[in-house]
């Protein structure tokens, strides 16, 4: 990073204010790039004239810019000055790829990055969505109303899709985003070649900032579920003693309104009664790296989308010029100061469809070109690079009312002089209001066979923390403020709207002794409907409360064995595989509560049992049957060998996360409930560390349950599914959920299966040449 002029800055940045004008307080600079294809901030700043040589400079009122334009990349910077002391978290939002950096200081050299979306050029956000991707959200920041900050945002945009970039402001209590920002600086009265003051910083050098050392953007995984998260290792807390929960809850019957005990089921229709819990904190489960092939994850239909965009999410600003009449019409709403010098917070608006321009923006060009242009700017919003230039020249030719070449035109020759031809203005200074787009609101807990890609629910803050509050406050009072909250690990959530909501909770404790300790328990909010008598109305109509109770009977077993079954024949690299990653899953859990069952066809590629002797494992089973290969039959066999404890009918190509053992343990219930996690397919090529493909929403061949509700469920049905497999576990799942069980049915992080052909497999044959 070059150095800087000093001198220079400390008048053009605003470090003495009485250098600025008034007019532009409260705007930051922005710096335009254009016709420079990518969707990365990398490719941005390979263009030759960045960062000093912009197309055009103009400033902005606020972080949140929509010039709805195509190709181009974005340079805002300014400073941010708070209205208060506290800590911040900063948030982005943007299509394509955005950065955001602010310093320690009023130094533009002292930049760190703070969030940002995607480093490929793969990674996209809707307007407002701001809970997409990890690192979209800043960690906490202290800033203090006696200092001002220098901010810097890099932004790239392709040719397709809805452009925006916005920067949002939260107290993490609130976590609750509103687009900010106002800053000082003033570049009217400078000519394009002066570049003395413009910042080299680390966020702007020539460099891509992912080569720069101890950069954040060189070491972050490809997928957000790679990312370290607090569930992973649950396993590694000591346990709270059981005896601590005792009494801490007034006990309560646990009979959810969903059970369909002794119900009718036609075969396989137990899907429609199959719902999923609410996950908080977000275990970023979304595969929203792979969400360029697969957009199902947001509301609108595909056709609107491909249309028109994220255009009905946003409501363009007004041009200054019509600010009074805007500020007249929105007078009486309610303005909330995140930064005084930086922004005055937007209201909410409810979202309405927008046109695809502003035709205030289009003012200056002769009658008719705007409504030539509408062609030009629809095709921005639904991409196609190939369309658009097809548009470009139709806008063109339909300026002037030209169809076809020219030379067939009447009254043109070919020494005439040719008409003018007008560029359509493009506001780069275009602001927008965006109300903070909540996409886990329009999710239903029924399972999405239409959506691969989604994830696990995410239940509200505003849902899990008062139930955590509430039970902790009953814990101390049991206890004499024995307990502090250090952490909320885990809160899962399974709605019963008639009952009311089954809770998991698993929070990290400290005890008066300084122990570190887990406490994984159930817990039950029961509905229960009082009389009360409004003030000045007779009648009494019922009034809902929520009580929080210990569920009788619904407790899991820390010390039960989970015994894993997999039958197989002839999948020697596979099966090696298998007991190599039980080996490691035992190094690292050190859990001596589960082991290992293969049933072997007769399998002639490898001797399994001995080298089932020869590995590392504590504990195995090994079975040899004969015959053809049956998967039914092969599970059944393992469950025979099994007197109690929970069993997980496995697969053969499944690459387990440590938390495998714990999580299968924790959510089976023996009388009460199965599970059935859901493992992610990977695609060909793909592997642990680079997970490409999509979870197996519609799989339930991965189940765990207690021996003795498998048996009573009536086992493996090894008369109808014998040489084919495929269907067999959607039978099982209609006579467990019959039987009068619950199936709880979450994506589990980095539990995935293997990419693998058929070829070779246990029913197939091999065709000869010729043949």
């Amino acid at each position: 990073v070059r150095a800087i002029n000093k001198t220079v800055l400390g008048c053009y940045y605003g470090i003495k204010l009485s250098c600025v004008p008034p007019q532009y307080k409260g705007r930051a600079n922005l710096h335009t790039f254009e016709d420079w294809c990518g969707s990365s901030t990398a490719q941005l700043r390979m263009n030759l004239h960045y960062p000093l040589y912009p197309h055009s400079r103009t400033t902005v009122k606020k972080l949140a810019v929509s010039p709805r334009w195509m190709n181009y990349g974005l340079r805002i910077f300014g400073y941010l000055h708070p209205y208060t002391d506290g800590e911040f978290v900063f948030a982005v939002s943007s299509d394509d790829n955005s950065e955001f950096w602010l310093s320690r200081d009023n130094s533009p050299l002292n930049l760190q990055l703070l969030a940002w979306i995607g480093k490929t050029g793969m990674e996209w956000t809707a307007p407002g969505e701001f809970g997409k991707y990890a690192s979209q959200t800043s960690r906490p920041v202290w800033l203090s109303v006696q200092r001002r900050y220098f901010f810097e945002i890099v932004h790239k945009q392709n040719d397709r899709g809805t452009d925006h970039i916005e920067v949002a402001v939260s107290f993490p209590s609130s976590l609750h985003f509103r687009v900010c920002v106002r800053a000082h600086l003033d570049e009217s009265a400078l000519r394009m070649s002066d570049i003395t003051h413009v910042p080299q910083t680390a966020a702007s050098h020539t460099r891509s900032p992912s080569n720069q050392p101890d950069n954040q953007l060189s070491n972050q995984p490809a997928a957000d579920m790679l990312r370290v998260d607090p569930r992973d290792t649950l396993y590694q807390i000591p346990a709270l003693d059981s005896r601590f929960l005792q009494g801490v809850l007034p006990d309560c019957s646990y009979k959810p309104s969903y059970i369909i005990k002794g119900f009718p089921l036609l075969r396989y229709q137990g899907l429609q009664f199959v719902h999923m819990s609410y996950i908080y904190p977000n275990d970023y489960t979304r595969l929203t790296h792979m969400e360029t092939d697969n957009t199902c994850f947001y509301h609108d239909s595909p056709l609107y989308l491909d249309r028109y965009g994220f255009s009905r999410y946003m409501r363009l600003d007004e041009p200054e010029g019509q600010e009074g009449e805007g500020r007249a019409r929105g007078r009486g709403r309610r303005h909330t100061f995140f930064f005084d010098v930086i922004l005055r917070a937007q209201p909410q608006i409810k979202s309405r469809p927008q046109p695809d321009y502003d035709n205030t923006l289009h003012g200056d060009l002769p009658p008719g070109v705007v409504r030539g242009m509408d062609r030009l700017v629809e095709g921005v919003d639904r991409g196609g690079g190939g369309e658009r230039e097809g548009e470009e020249v139709g806008v063109s030719e339909s300026l002037w009312g030209l169809e076809g070449d020219s030379e067939e035109v009447e009254g043109l020759s070919y020494d005439s002089t040719p008409r003018p031809v007008f560029d359509p203005e493009v506001n780069w200074a275009q602001t927008f209001q965006v109300t903070p787009l909540d996409l886990q609101a329009m999710r239903s807990d029924w399972i999405d066979l239409r959506c691969n890609v989604s994830g696990n629910l995410l239940l509200r803050p505003r849902d899990a923390l008062p139930v955590v509050k509430a039970f902790m406050d009953k814990l101390n009072h049991r206890h004499h403020g024995r307990f502090s909250l250090l952490r909320v690990l885990n809160v899962e959530r399974r709605v019963d709207g008639a009952q009311g909501s089954r809770y998991f909770l698993e929070l990290e404790l400290r005890d008066v002794n300084g122990q570190h300790l887990r406490l994984s328990h159930y817990i039950y909010t029961l509905i229960r409907h009082r009389l009360s008598r409004p003030r000045g109305l007779p009648p009494l109509r019922p009034a809902p409360e929520m009580l929080l109770c210990n569920p009788v009977g619904f407790h899991w077993n820390p010390t039960a064995t989970v015994h894993f079954i997999v039958p197989v024949k002839n999948q020697a690299r596979w099966v090696q595989q298998l007991i190599v990653d039980m080996e490691g899953l035992y190094q690292t859990t050190g859990d001596p509560n589960f082991n290992l069952i293969i049933t072997d066809y007769n399998s002639t590629d490898m001797d399994i049992e001995a080298a089932l002797k020869a590995s590392t494992l504590h504990r195995y089973q090994y079975l040899k049957l004969s015959g053809n290969f049956e998967r039914s039959a092969g599970l059944q066999a393992g469950i025979d060998l099994i007197t109690h404890s929970i069993v997980f009918l496995c697969d053969l190509h499944i690459h387990f996360p440590p938390s495998i053992i714990d999580s299968v343990r924790k959510h089976c219930v023996e009388g009460h409930m199965a599970f059935a996690p859901i493992v992610m397919r990977l695609d060909c090529g793909a592997t642990p560390r680079e997970p490409r493909g999509y979870w197996e929403v519609n799989g339930f061949g991965l189940l765990g349950i207690y021996k003795s509700d498998l048996d009573a469920a009536g086992g493996m049905n090894t008369h109808d599914f014998t040489d084919r497999w495929g269907g067999e576990d959607w039978e099982l799942l209609d006579r467990i959920l019959q039987s009068g069980l619950e199936v709880e049915r979450i994506y589990m992080r980095n539990f995935l299966h293997h990419y693998h052909s058929k070829r070779g497999m246990w029913n197939r044959r091999t065709q000869r040449s010729g043949t």
